[in-house]
């Protein structure tokens, strides 16, 4: 992350949670470091305990990625046979509640598909219908089935996942579904390959509305390449909408080459702060922090060889906003047209619009909405304040965006004050 000529702190509404923010050359902040972040890194994460990332290591104490793809195809192909013979949460952690029009298509989904399937979150974005849709990752197909029903017949949804046994369960199951669904055509495939490669699959560039994964990223030795594809095959103004693990530190040598917590999804999780890095780096937005679920092992060999390193599941948004959509931050009225949405959109961890209600909106946010199949949604017009604070929130006092999935959860957890003197602020926001 690049500094500019210094750094500035800003306090933001939440008490003791002092945000550090790195500026850049081009005047955009990200995200540095907080009290509380250095708070829980005294707790889960010793300096001494902290590793090099596996790209810093000696090349003999590196997993290769096929040894990666072999054990893991292993893993999810022969030795796991249901979600109940897992070893953690890690894969099967909710994030987020369900939506009614969610649970019903979750209904209509074979049962030999939803008992194979592990991911850690809802990978179900709004705005749906009509969408082309890519699932990196796709196992038996259960996240790619509830997709087909709300895209719609005149939608599509392709599935992709390296382990054969998983796409021939995804696969046998295409007709009873499109009978289940009343279609007259499929709207789904399911293709055998590699996230980090797509084109060895033939998708071209430019060629879906949105990429979704649900807790498969972290099996990639190279996340940069998964992050570089999915930028390749998305179209302007797309979305990148993703479950996944995060570390609360980088990893040592003993996580990163254990072939059951490659399994579990832990021993490739990504330290939450390089995400940032990476997805500027190939051109994403800045990503949106969704929301957080706290991770737990349940085997005492694997928590003795993880040690003081936390773990999470958390939801991002990433965007690829072209650069003919980037101005100054604006104000935004959202119209209540997304069905199941009707009332308010909760679009991330730090912006929630309400039909008809005007909110202020940083130029990230104004860009996204702009350019993204969000755009016919909302009002959108110059003006606001850039940093501004969400609705409600005391004026003169502006709540900086959480970027840390375990500061979310931290600060989810801490107990809501009651509204105090001189505009006292209380965890979940300002009075």
């Amino acid at each position: 992350m690049g500094m500019a000529a210094g750094t500035c702190c800003e306090q933001g509404c939440v008490p003791g949670f002092e945000a550090w923010w790195e500026v850049t050359s081009g005047g955009s902040r990200e995200p540095g470091r907080s009290v509380a972040e250095l708070q829980l890194e005294a707790l889960c994460a010793p300096a001494a305990a902290v590793a090099a990332p596996c790209e810093n290591c000696a090349t003999e104490d590196c997993i290769s990625q096929d040894q990666i793809h072999h054990e893991v195809q292993d893993y999810y192909g022969r030795e796991l046979q249901k979600s109940e013979d897992l070893k953690t949460n890690a894969c099967i952690t909710p994030n987020r509640p369900v939506p009614k029009a969610v649970r019903d298509a979750l209904q209509r989904v074979h049962e030999e598909v939803v008992a194979r399937y592990y991911g850690c979150g809802l990978i179900i974005p709004e705005c749906l219908t009509s969408c082309r849709v890519l699932d990196l990752g796709s196992g038996s197909g259960r996240d790619c089935y509830v997709l087909s029903q709300l895209v719609g017949e005149q939608g599509h949804v392709t599935g992709i996942d390296m382990t054969e046994a998983q796409v021939e369960v995804a696969k046998k199951h295409i007709a009873y579904h499109m009978e289940k669904f009343g279609y007259q055509k499929s709207n789904v495939e399911f293709l055998q390959g590699y996230m980090e490669n797509l084109g060895d699959v033939g998708l071209p560039d430019e060629s879906y509305d949105i990429v979704v994964s649900n807790c498969v990223i972290n099996l990639a030795l190279d996340k940069r390449a998964v992050l570089r594809e999915a930028y390749r095959v998305l179209k302007p103004g797309g979305e990148m909408y993703f479950s996944d693990v995060y570390a609360s530190q980088r990893l040592s040598e003993a996580v990163r080459k254990h072939r059951v917590l490659w399994g579990e999804c832990l021993a490739g999780a990504l330290f939450w702060r390089d995400l940032y890095s990476i997805a500027k780096e190939v051109g994403f937005s800045p990503p949106c922090l969704v929301t957080a679920s706290p991770i737990t092992i349940s085997n005492k060999e694997l928590e003795r060889i993880t040690g003081d390193c936390c773990f999470v599941s958390a939801t991002f948004r990433l965007f690829k906003v072209p650069g003919s959509s980037r101005a100054g931050p604006g104000q935004v009225i959202y119209n209540g047209g997304i069905v199941g949405h009707e009332q308010e959109l909760v679009f991330d961890a730090n912006f929630t619009f309400k039909e008809g209600e005007v909110v202020d909106v940083d130029a990230e946010m104004a860009a996204i909405l702009r350019s993204s199949r969000f755009a016919e949604e909302f009002l959108i017009r110059a003006g606001g304040s850039d940093g501004a604070a969400p609705p409600g929130c005391c004026h003169g006092k502006m709540k900086e965006k959480i970027c840390d999935p375990f500061l979310l959860l931290q600060q989810r957890a801490s107990p809501a004050r009651s509204c105090g003197a001189a505009g006292t602020c209380g965890p979940q926001g300002c009075c």
